[in-house]
């Protein structure tokens, strides 16, 4: 569980959000979507304490582990990649690391005897004699053949680090897990690992993506970070809310109808309608040619995203000649291009519905 207080985050004048108070329970995987520069990174920044608020506070449950997605990929250059993952799991790792230091020591005391007694009872309890064989497991699931697991991580590809880093940040059954892209770089078959991992894990986990296919398929709320301020809270995933923001616009248009036309019946409605119109009005209305760039868009979208489910499935198929595997793989990352540029353009508009 993650609890947000009163948190403000604030860069000179300009406000990222402010007087956010948000509950993340176990059992939920919470979607983060928004315009760049909306301050989706800079959230979990935050929330893993890699960066201080301005105002307000960010815990966790009694006892609970907090694992983040690393973004940096020269960062554990001069480790293998077996330890690379363990270091995921932080408290096992120093326990490991202290331990092994006291046996290492070629004057070993009877206090260094006691300590590594206390050491070694906490090892146990976290598992620790299964810890190698568990991110053995791991990596091999995310396409780590066993061949590299004690390879330096400056020896491996850039896509090959991706998923070291995804394995470090699954290790160990953490309590609540960050997630910024995580599906840059992985191919079919590590993505559907990845989504069954999420959609089976118990724990509370927050994720950005601009996958908006993936989106739908492990989210189950979504967050909509609007700029200036302004976080939507939302029940649903992504095509859920693309629904709804839709039947929002139809709803908005029928209101301010009324309002245009300047009838007795208009005129008529009562304060509260009159306060709910100038609201609306004082929004920055879409022109006809950014409604129907809306409605195209709309239409895209909903196209592209059946057109990349269909191409998974058939890439995953085992049905396809080397050819038409070769082509289509190339298809699928031009998609997703397609679905970035055009969401977010989506996003930019549905602000003014």
């Amino acid at each position: 569980m993650i609890k947000v207080n009163n948190l403000d985050v604030q860069f000179g004048k300009r406000i990222l959000f402010q007087d956010v108070n948000m509950k993340f329970t176990p059992g939920n995987c919470y979607g983060i979507i928004g315009a760049n520069g909306a301050g989706k990174s800079t959230f979990l920044r935050v929330i893993s304490k890699q960066l201080d608020p301005t105002r307000g506070t960010v815990s966790l449950g009694p006892g609970e582990r907090l694992s983040v997605l690393s973004q940096d990929h020269f960062a554990f250059d001069e480790y293998t990649v077996m330890d690379t993952v363990l270091m995921g799991h932080t408290t096992l790792w120093e326990v490991m690391s202290e331990k092994n230091a006291l046996y290492a020591k070629p004057d070993f005391s009877d206090a260094d005897g006691i300590r590594v007694s206390e050491l070694e009872e906490k090892f146990a309890e976290m598992e620790g004699w299964n810890a190698e064989s568990d991110a053995a497991a791991l990596l091999s699931g995310l396409g780590i053949a066993e061949e590299f697991h004690y390879t330096l991580m400056k020896d491996m590809s850039g896509k090959q680090k991706v998923r070291v880093l995804l394995a470090r940040a699954l290790f160990g059954q953490p309590d609540n897990l960050l997630l910024d892209e995580p599906t840059n770089d992985l191919d079919i078959q590590t993505l559907q690992v990845l989504e069954e991992y999420l959609q089976d894990f118990a724990g509370c986990v927050i994720v950005v993506s601009h996958d908006r296919y993936f989106m739908d398929k492990v989210v189950d709320h979504l967050l909509v970070f609007k700029g200036e301020g302004e976080i939507q809270d939302f029940p649903g995933n992504y095509t859920q809310y693309r629904e709804w923001s839709r039947m929002q616009a139809k709803d908005e248009a029928e209101q301010a109808k009324p309002a245009k036309s300047g009838n007795a019946t208009a005129e008529s409605d009562g304060a509260g309608t009159a306060k709910r119109d100038a609201n609306f009005e004082n929004k920055r209305k879409m022109s006809y040619k950014e409604k129907r760039e809306y409605e195209q868009l709309t239409q895209e979208i909903d196209a592209l995203t059946e057109e990349q489910k269909k191409l998974e499935e058939e890439l995953c198929s085992g049905n396809l000649s080397v050819e038409e595997l070769t082509e289509k793989s190339k298809r699928l990352p031009e998609i997703k291009d397609e679905l970035d540029e055009k969401e977010m353009r989506w996003l930019e508009l549905a602000e003014m519905l």
